[in-house]
């Protein structure tokens, strides 16, 4: 069997992750001897920090050590020998897993890799582990996973298939950037903005709020965003808002004239002169087109 955190074999055939067991951890002045086990680990870090240690495959190869702090974690393979050093205090999420063989699927590992271009990066990691750094996107998704664990949930229902994909490709997007090197200073406050604004879209923001929520100076802010996007601040955040407005008009029976507070507008003229430029139609006729289509 190849090495390396996933075994490209299992693209091959039908295989649903299988969750062997989960905890949360406190861990105080700590030293843990080094073992192995054959799930691969997902060990995030919470709280405080620790160190990871590798125990050298061969005498000729090297300790290699990791510090591990809060929102950062380590995907380790089956097999690999490890131990935890704490020298204060932490607190741990671990999440042990494997893939086990079904007649028919419902998610596809293979058809997931080959939809999603950073799963193919992250099956090919020649290294029987890696640490990464999270923006709380993968703390969310395990939880998630957690929580329908502890509701009964079986390891083969859509739901669990569902949320073990989206956890999946959450981790190797985190893979391919670090890889890459795409998370530079502008990139990285870029995300943060975007975040913001699709987090926020329905409410009254101005550029002091966007700024203060990405810890930037206003002008430099809508400096960097134009560069990086080819859009003003207010012009992505109107194309958001329209684009919200288009998805309610289509597939809800939410009333027009309520349409304005539900993306943030707050002038029902402006919003309707918005959405004119934005769709060469108004709201009413925007509907009327979409339900004549259907």
């Amino acid at each position: 069997m190849e090495r390396g955190i996933f075994n490209s074999n299992l693209l091959e055939g039908n295989y649903i992750p299988q969750v062997h067991a989960y905890y949360y951890k406190e861990w105080s002045q700590f030293k843990m001897n080094y073992h192995q086990h054959n799930s691969i680990e997902i060990m995030y870090m919470m709280n405080g920090a620790c160190r990871v240690d590798i125990e050298p495959a061969q005498q000729a190869d090297k300790l290699q050590s990791f510090s591990l702090k809060k929102g950062e974690f380590i995907l380790l393979n089956g097999r690999t020998s490890h131990r935890l050093i704490v020298e204060e205090s932490c607190r741990m999420l671990n999440v042990e897993f494997s893939f086990s063989p079904v007649d028919l699927p419902l998610v596809n590992l293979k058809q997931l890799t080959t939809e999603e271009t950073a799963l193919q990066q992250l099956w090919s990691i020649p290294a029987d582990y890696v640490v990464l750094r999270d923006s709380e996107e993968v703390y969310y998704r395990l939880r998630s996973l957690i929580f329908e664990l502890d509701r009964g949930n079986s390891d083969s229902s859509m739901i669990m298939q569902m949320l073990f994909s989206q956890l999946l490709i959450q981790i190797a997007r985190i893979y391919t950037e670090q890889e890459d090197g795409v998370r530079q200073h502008k990139d990285y406050y870029i995300k943060q903005i975007v975040a913001y604004l699709h987090h926020h879209y329905d409410q009254n923001i101005q550029v002091k709020d966007v700024a203060a929520a990405a810890n930037l100076h206003p002008s430099y802010m809508q400096r960097i965003f134009k560069l990086q996007t080819g859009q003003t601040l207010m012009e992505y955040l109107n194309t958001l808002r329209m684009e919200k407005a288009m998805m309610l008009l289509s597939q809800t029976d939410i009333p027009i004239n309520d349409i304005p507070e539900y993306v943030g507008v707050g002038s029902r003229p402006y919003f309707h002169a918005l959405f004119k430029k934005h769709t060469q139609k108004t709201p009413s006729e925007y509907r009327k087109h979409i339900k004549h289509q259907g």
